[in-house]
């Protein structure tokens, strides 16, 4: 898969995540369509399902996020200046398995206004 990361923009949070293109070259097959669904699991293994899309017409195919993504950014509070990470996970299977994808949130860090680097998002554990 390639692996890509982004930093978050107000779009980001309020309307779908825009993709590199070449995300789609790793992504299950479109069978002719506009729209393929996928899964990622985040670092507390919870799955999550996306929904990437294409233009149906047009020169550039201008990937995104939408099924899915909303409800993610939403409940990983993410803001602008965060940035996502989306990786493929080895799967512990056979060959013939689905393609396995991991998603991690990363948080900005700054210093006196000025940022330094950024962290993995820790999320609430949920407890039993």
């Amino acid at each position: 898969m390639a692996s890509f990361s982004k930093m978050i923009t107000r779009t980001d949070t309020e309307k779908r995540l825009s993709v590199p293109i070449k995300f789609l070259e790793s992504l299950p097959p479109f069978h002719g369509g506009n729209a393929v669904d996928f899964q990622a699991k985040d670092e507390n293994a919870e799955v999550w399902t996306f929904q990437c899309s294409t233009r149906k017409k047009g020169r550039y195919k201008k990937p995104v996020l939408s099924k899915g993504w909303l409800a993610f950014a939403s409940r990983k509070k993410l803001k602008v200046g965060d940035r996502i990470v989306f990786y493929e996970a080895r799967n512990q299977t056979t060959d013939e398995s689905p393609p396995c994808y991991g998603v991690r949130v990363e948080r900005e860090i700054k210093l006196l206004g000025c940022r330094i680097g950024y962290a993995p998002l820790l999320s609430e554990i949920k407890p039993f």
